[in-house]
């Protein structure tokens, strides 16, 4: 682990530029960081376990940014969770490796096998479907457990949406043999060609998130009390300095 790619405070362990600094033959979850995650965790203790106890974080939301550069004046760059999946995609094509997706349905995880097999024809691929839940029960963790370490993949990619695929990673990361486990989350709709993401122009200056919301209305709704607290707190950070008041970040 190269600690010169990384930025650590508060408990998070942040990618500063590259995932490059991913060795990629050991063990580790690669989760991301948001306002809406960082939302969630102040009030959802398992998340926020989760996010301080994955090995990575990477910056999958552009306005987190602002408070490491003015708190800290700490350029992060933004890695999305679908520059991880390519990433990680094009590494293990190079390799030969094994790749094991688990979340979503059947009818969609076989539309990532056959473009996976267009675009990365070198790599072996596993699927497996959960049943939709709030929480799995002990024995649908041990199946998952047992379907992926049939397969032993290089890399597992997680799409279970948040909060639950951050926990689940961290939680069972010890029960499944893989080195790399990331959560990409949205990125199983898009590569399936489910939904349409936004243009490269809109991720460029910072709006992606507005165009989601026009396409995908009910995410404003889920998602803006959670980034409310964020961008309260981050304003509490900057501007009161009394030591007796303690926060989150």
């Amino acid at each position: 682990m190269e600690t010169k790619h990384l930025f650590k405070f508060s408990g998070y362990t942040i990618i500063i530029d590259s995932l490059d600094c991913v060795a990629l033959d050991q063990k580790y979850v690669i989760n991301t960081i948001s306002p809406n995650s960082y939302g969630i965790s102040s009030h959802d203790p398992e998340m926020d376990f989760a996010l301080k106890n994955s090995d990575f974080l990477t910056l999958d939301g552009v306005y987190f940014g602002l408070l490491t550069f003015l708190k800290f004046r700490q350029r992060i760059s933004r890695i999305t969770g679908w520059d991880t999946f390519q990433f990680l995609s094009k590494k293990m094509n190079e390799k030969c490796g094994k790749v094991f997706f688990l979340g979503s349905n059947e009818l969609t995880l076989q539309k990532i096998t056959e473009h996976y097999k267009r675009d990365f024809p070198n790599i072996t691929v596993g699927t497996f479907a959960p049943p939709y839940r709030d929480k799995f029960s002990d024995a649908e963790n041990a199946e998952m457990h047992k379907a992926i370490n049939a397969f032993a993949p290089d890399v597992l990619f997680i799409g279970l949406t948040a909060p639950k695929q951050e926990k689940w990673s961290v939680q069972n990361k010890n029960f499944v043999n893989v080195n790399i486990i990331a959560t990409i989350g949205n990125v199983f709709d898009w590569y399936a060609d489910n939904q349409k993401r936004p243009s490269a122009f809109w991720q460029k200056i910072g709006l992606e998130w507005l165009i989601r919301i026009i396409y995908r209305p009910e995410i404003f709704r889920r998602n803006i009390y959670n980034q409310l607290i964020f961008f309260t707190h981050l304003l509490r950070v900057l501007f009161i300095r009394k030591e007796n008041i303690k926060l989150p970040l």
